[in-house]
């Protein structure tokens, strides 16, 4: 098996033998930790299709700066919602369990980074209504001038007691809701329906890798990732960028944006972004030891 931007160079640091043949596999993790690799060498194994479960490789404008799988992998092996969705598109965790369900009609591993998206497949999603640009711009307005405490002082008891006080994606997406339908992200949350794939029915894998290996992999990789043209992608994002767009939170993205446009240097974008990149995924680290504590956990290296 080829290299590939997981930093691995043959097989995974994982022995597949003891991972289910049938059943769908999931794999979770941190960054760089490996799970592309994995997935590959399950579904070589078993023919399943790989499919991607991270909420920036559906983007389009991005291939290496988001470590998706390389061309020659993807002609490889079946993969699927890989660089689907156009850069200027929003992509919720609704959309993509939404492009997931006819996919579980056949043997797959799905793979990815992005925690709320496994938690929607196996626990349910609330199927809460979009937000209207009007008022997405309003509470980016709001945010911009006040700070996420103004957003979280209007949310109702029950969201404000639920909801990650740390994140203001998620503070903010609350309060869209609310001023949305008049009604608070709990109680819509109440009203999940069941999962797509409950977690009894699947083999679920959380990749919990040794901090120092895992971040002199990170930074290993970031400068792979310009080695294979990564300044060059970003030189196709510029025309037309726009940092609040999903799509721009790829981490090295707004970097390597803000030293094309001679704000930093190149080396003060990569230590920027080999920093976000760890800081990144200690919050995995933390929200898959929170949130996935019924995972079988497999330690790396």
């Amino acid at each position: 098996m080829s290299q590939n931007r997981d930093g691995f160079n043959g097989g995974s640091a994982v022995r597949i033998d003891s991972i289910s043949r049938e059943a769908p596999v999931l794999v979770a993790g941190p960054t760089a930790s490996g799970k592309s690799t994995l997935a590959m060498e399950l579904a070589a194994r078993d023919g399943r299709l790989i499919v991607n479960a991270d909420a920036l490789q559906v983007y389009a404008n991005w291939r290496v700066l988001t470590a998706r799988p390389s061309a020659a992998d993807e002609a490889a092996l079946p993969h699927a919602l890989y660089g689907h969705v156009p850069r200027e598109t929003p992509y919720s965790v609704g959309h993509w369990l939404r492009d997931v369900a006819p996919l579980l009609a056949r043997p797959v591993v799905i793979v990815g980074g992005t925690g709320l998206n496994f938690n929607a497949l196996t626990r349910g999603l609330a199927e809460v209504p979009d937000t209207p640009s009007a008022i997405r711009a309003e509470a980016d307005a709001r945010l911009a001038a006040e700070g996420h405490a103004a957003l979280l002082a209007d949310l109702d008891p029950a969201t404000a007691a639920r909801i990650d006080r740390q994140n203001p994606a998620r503070i903010q997406r609350a309060w869209e809701v609310w001023r949305t339908t008049g009604r608070g992200l709990a109680a819509w949350q109440d009203d999940t329906p069941a999962p797509l794939l409950p977690l009894a029915k699947a083999k679920a894998l959380v990749l919990v890798p040794d901090v120092p290996w895992l971040d002199a992999r990170i930074e290993r990789r970031f400068q792979q990732m310009l080695t294979e043209g990564a300044l060059d992608e970003a030189q196709a994002n510029l025309p037309g960028w726009d940092p609040r767009r999903p799509s721009s939170k790829a981490i090295g993205g707004p970097e390597l944006i803000a030293h094309l446009k001679g704000e930093i240097s190149l080396g003060q974008a990569m230590a920027a972004a080999i920093l976000g990149s760890r800081q990144y995924a200690k919050r995995q680290r933390t929200w898959f030891r929170s949130n996935m504590k019924t995972w079988r956990q497999l330690s790396l290296p």
